[in-house]
């Protein structure tokens, strides 16, 4: 069971009151995007869970729920690449989070970019992706593989 309030049944209390109540899915996840709090740019899309949210609070550095490992992770653990939150806000309805964050280093996806938005539709109209940041921030192979034993 969640620590947090269950959202009330009431809409205004829910999108105007005073408590933090997230409505997290039927798997018990609540979206959320993570920006950079000096530029604005936005950085990477993660899942949380009531876990997840609590211990970011708590301790400081974003933490996320992965779904395809079903595993808590804290951005970071792996490459010291934290991303120290600055500020928690949620939507009106309280299903989705944005953290705005200072990252410690100069790009926080592990592909090497400064963010995991790197591409874009070419033309909005085709499947054609471009680079949208064509300079990585860092080398992942260094970052990440040592660390991974391979």
């Amino acid at each position: 069971m969640s620590e947090f309030d269950l959202p009330p049944d009431d809409k205004e209390a829910l999108e105007l009151g005073p408590k933090l109540a997230p409505r997290f899915d039927a798997d018990g996840l609540l979206p959320c995007i993570v920006q950079d709090h000096q530029s604005g740019e936005i950085l990477m899309f993660a899942w949380m869970n009531a876990e997840a949210l609590k211990m970011t609070m708590e301790q400081g550095n974003a933490t996320f729920w992965s779904r395809s490992r079903k595993k808590l992770w804290t951005k970071g653990e792996s490459s010291g690449r934290f991303l120290e939150v600055k500020e928690i806000r949620i939507d009106c309805d309280q299903d989705v989070l944005l953290l705005k964050v200072q990252t410690t280093s100069p790009g926080v996806c592990h592909q090497g970019f400064r963010s995991c938005f790197y591409r874009k539709v070419e033309d909005g109209k085709t499947r054609t992706l471009t680079f949208a940041i064509k300079e990585r921030a860092f080398d992942p192979e260094k970052v990440y593989r040592p660390k991974l034993g391979k």
